[in-house]
């Protein structure tokens, strides 16, 4: 076993890495189980569009089965379907870099300067605006509670409190993810330049101790595929 291998895996078992690596399961926890909200949704929305179709079968329903299929309480069943589903999910798209990001400048950046960027965003704009978004659902999820808030429909849904506190859930998986992603950056940056573990919005270089990142690698390798190409028609 080379000395670099040897340094690498001492890295990825530095406290920061663990820890990131166990908030990181927090979110996914969260986060795949949350995805299966989608087909509750998906039927939910199905039936209430084909009940307005059978206006009579929605009313026989109401009045023999259940009030809950009543179209207002399945609309309102749609959108805290649609909340919890989008705010347990969010922390897992980000762990996962599957959130919609504008990349011009930071895809042509070195690992180490993509980590900067992120440090910067993490540190002063996500970390902070969860913390205070979550401060304030806190109290509106709490005067929710002691109201005992209803749906301001008179045939809605009743104790409001129990969706706007899935919201602050949702927000505390966001805010571990951006924690994880936070801990992992300042590995990156600081650490030494073998270290290697799994990255959750970075992407190490092709070698270590390279330059060559993600983007500017598969350029060069669609350049040299071009190149070689050209060789061999040239032979032919």
């Amino acid at each position: 076993m080379t000395e670099s291998t040897m340094a690498s895996r001492e890295m990825s078992s530095h406290p920061l890495v663990l820890l990131s690596y166990r908030l990181k399961a927090f979110v996914e926890f969260f986060g795949q189980r949350a995805a299966y909200l989608i087909v509750p949704l998906v039927l939910v929305t199905m039936w209430d569009v084909f009940s307005r179709k059978m206006v009579w079968m929605q009313i026989w329903l109401v009045e023999n089965i259940s009030i809950w299929f009543r179209s207002t309480m399945l609309q309102e069943m749609e959108w805290h379907l649609h909340t919890a589903l989008f705010a347990l999910v969010l922390g897992y798209g980000f762990t996962r870099n599957r959130h919609v990001r504008v990349d011009l400048v930071r895809m042509h950046m070195q690992t180490k300067m993509q980590a900067a960027v992120e440090f910067i965003g993490t540190t002063f704009f996500m970390i902070p605006y969860t913390i205070v978004v979550l401060y304030f659902c806190y109290v509106f999820t709490y005067d929710s509670f002691l109201t005992n808030e209803i749906s301001p429909s008179l045939v809605g849904m009743s104790h409001r409190w129990i969706i706007k506190s899935i919201l602050g859930i949702g927000l505390i998986v966001a805010l571990a993810s951006g924690l994880a992603v936070w801990l992992q950056t300042i590995m990156v940056m600081f650490g030494p330049k073998e270290m290697r573990f799994e990255l959750m919005t970075l992407e190490w270089p092709e070698e270590m101790g390279g330059g060559v990142e993600g983007y500017k690698r598969m350029v060069l390798e669609d350049q040299e595929t071009d190149m070689k190409k050209i060789g061999k028609a040239g032979k032919g």
